[in-house]
């Protein structure tokens, strides 16, 4: 017979425990890297009434430690850092539903107590937990040491992140100017920021995209990667040592002149349909080239009329007759607005019946100034936020407007800030509360106001403030999930490293109660702080969210200058950025999107669902995007993009109660909108 020790008896007790599928945070400021991060295997540590183990697989190195169980087992570690706080993060596996705490010293001095390590739901399932502990220069022995019979959890590695204290950004850098405009280049100059310790760089932006990353002592550089007879709007950010990101400098705005070339691109390609309805063809083709090696765009005709512009491989033609026939080309243009010749001609017969899923224009509801949000009321009018203006206007569905009033505090960031998301509460008939994200004096915040019969408050009450802002990637869209909780897409406000930080309320999508508390079921609720909120981490700029039959979250995210997102939400999951955009760079470990497109091709901003088919409003490709959900639930056809150029940026789409849908466009958007002017439409669509 063989005994068995108490370490034995511990592996041998796996239970169902709860998987915990995402590290936790217990930091509750910014950590901003000053060192890069070294991993420390818990193997070759000094080890107490444990043993290295490898018969669970999953681990780091050759090894991990298996501590006794007892009270007073360590594993101790030793580590070279400078001075300051740090991240400590312990790679560890439970596979018992008993919790493990430990202590953590530093050179024998107590740093964090009675941290928790809960089950993982197998030895084999390893996950990460963080605390911050104050390190000496030079050499540290940090100690991890049981305090119940039931010892520590088994100890993978170490990884120490030196952070940095300072959280006071530098301040912005001024009067910019350009000059020595050519087709493909311009050369910008600015005054330094100023920052409490250094600035280390600067970022040269186009909406939000960075072009050029200098340091501190350049205030002038040139950017030759331009596109010819385009326009752009460009703005400087400051960054210091800590990663504290700046506001952005003025904006200086500017058209590229044309360049000498007047050689047309290649004909598009193998122009063919791949999707029929009664109402829609959907037409893909084969990419142009151009001798300047950019395409600008491609316009699709319909006999002779244009009746689509994209910059993207595909669209879809909506508004058509059943059973009958059409004929199809596309021409590709180049920035100099050279003219290929056609594709091939298609002609393609529409079926005699609906299928469902595209949607048809049906008829134009109103014009407004920025259209951001819209939500229905139980009366079957609906609220839609004006960005620039600041005001919330009800608007009904035969396109009669009322200016209700303005959202108390809200201020522009002359970029992608101002009065943005809109919720009604779930419990409107009793409580006549509205939600509100938009952009206060000193940072993004979720409010509420009161709207009884026919009269929107004059007050407003905060639900969650203290989401950092900046020109760009503010996030900004709210919405109640089916399970009664306040979710907001909250961008990473120009800082990547927000995304990764659960003291960091940005590059998160957000979830509360509707009265602003955290819910204990949170995946980081027991971390407290701002961790509380956090739903699900590793976003840039998240904006639209909407639920699917099955009751789960889909959200857009904008990428930076290589793939836009579509992905299906998971509680406490990690999206990857900055380290991953889309299926680009380091994104091992990280939950994949869904769908991915080139970021000219989408811009992904509001989201629909509607009998699991999604509709996602595409600012930068000026279209939207429909795709349905597969029978799994776990991914989605291709995407076809309808109404291509014709309605211009698209940035919100609401079903609406009468079974349609309604669309809002978001031309001149940029560098704070143009608020005096009524140049957006409010749209319906309609379904076969």
């Amino acid at each position: 017979m063989t005994s068995l020790t108490p370490r034995t008896l511990r592996r041998r007790l796996v239970s169902g425990a709860a998987v915990l599928a995402t590290a936790l945070a217990l930091t509750s400021a910014p950590p901003t890297a000053t060192a890069a991060p070294t991993d420390y295997q818990a193997e070759t540590a000094t080890i107490s009434q444990g043993v290295v183990e490898s018969n669970h697989t999953g681990y780091t190195g050759t090894g991990f430690v298996n501590y006794d169980n007892l009270v007073g087992s360590y594993v101790e570690w030793t580590v070279t850092a400078p001075a300051g706080p740090a991240d400590v993060t312990l790679r560890f596996a439970n596979g018992t539903a008993a919790n493990r705490p430990l202590d953590w010293t530093v050179n024998g001095v107590s740093g964090a107590v009675g941290i928790t390590y809960p089950g993982t739901g197998a030895w084999t399932t390893w996950v990460t937990k963080t605390v911050r502990l104050q390190l000496a220069a030079g050499t540290n022995k940090i100690r991890a040491r049981a305090t119940t019979a039931d010892g520590g959890p088994n100890a993978d590695k170490l990884t120490v992140n030196p952070v940095s204290d300072d959280v006071t950004p530098p301040s912005p850098p001024s009067n910019l100017v350009v000059s020595d405009i050519k087709s493909n280049a311009a050369t910008f100059t600015w005054s330094a920021a100023s920052d409490n310790v250094a600035v280390t760089r600067y970022e040269i932006n186009r909406g939000g995209n960075v072009l050029k990353v200098v340091d501190a002592n350049t205030l002038t550089a040139t950017v030759d990667t331009l596109t010819p007879n385009t326009t752009y709007d460009i703005s400087v950010g400051a960054f210091d040592a800590a990663g504290n990101a700046s506001q952005q400098s003025n904006v200086v705005a500017f058209t590229t002149p044309p360049s000498n070339d007047t050689q047309p691109p290649t004909a598009p390609g193998s122009l063919r349909s791949t999707a029929v309805t009664s109402n829609s063809v959907s037409l893909a083709w084969n990419a142009s080239t151009d001798n300047s090696g950019s395409i600008a765009g491609y316009d699709v005709y319909q006999g002779t009329a244009k009746v689509a512009t994209t910059g993207s491989l595909t669209t879809t033609v909506t508004g058509l007759t059943p059973n009958t026939s059409y004929t199809f080309t596309v021409k590709a243009r180049d920035p100099n607005n050279n003219e290929s010749p056609a594709s091939n001609v298609l002609t393609v017969r529409t079926s005699a019946t609906g299928t469902g899923g595209i949607p048809a224009y049906d008829r134009d509801i109103a014009k407004v100034d920025l259209g951001w949000s819209v939500a229905f009321l139980p009366d079957g009018s609906a609220l839609v936020t004006e960005r620039d203006r600041f005001e919330v206007v009800r608007v009904t569905s035969t396109g009669q407007k009322t200016t209700l009033g303005k959202v108390p505090g809200t201020v522009t960031t002359t970029g992608e800030g101002g009065l943005l998301g809109i919720a009604i509460s779930p419990t409107f008939a009793t409580d006549n509360w509205v939600y509100f994200y938009h952009t206060a004096s000193g940072d993004n915040r979720v409010v509420r106001m009161k709207y009884e019969n026919g009269v929107l408050g004059t007050t407003s009450s905060p639900v969650l403030t203290g989401l950092t802002k900046n020109r760009y990637h503010n996030g900004g869209r709210i919405a109640f999930g089916p399970d009664g909780k306040l979710y907001a897409s909250v961008g990473d406000a120009q800082n990547t490293g927000n995304a990764q930080n659960n003291g960091s309320l940005n590059g998160k999508i957000l979830r509360m109660n509707a009265d602003g508390t955290a819910p204990s079921d949170n995946p980081f609720f027991s971390s407290g702080g701002n961790a509380r909120y956090v739903w699900s981490r590793g976003h840039r700029n998240p904006q639209g969210l909407a639920w699917d039959s099955r009751g789960q979250l889909w959200a857009s995210e904008f990428g930076d200058s290589s793939q836009d997102e579509l992905n299906l939400i998971q509680k406490g999951g990690n999206y990857g950025w900055p380290a991953c955009e889309g299926t680009i760079g380091d994104c091992g470990g990280y939950i994949a999107p869904k769908r991915t497109w080139s970021t000219s091709q989408a811009g992904p901003s509001g989201v629909e669902i509607v009998n699991d088919w999604i509709y996602i409003a595409g600012v930068t490709g000026a279209q939207l995007w429909v795709t349905q959900i597969n029978s799994t639930g776990t991914g989605v056809g291709t995407p076809q993009a309808v109404f291509s150029g014709r309605w211009g940026r698209l940035r919100s789409v609401t079903k609406t109660p009468d079974g349609g849908l309604w669309l809002t466009s978001t031309n001149n958007d940029k560098n704070g909108g143009t608020p005096t002017v009524l140049d957006n439409v409010i749209v319906r669509l309609k379904f076969g």
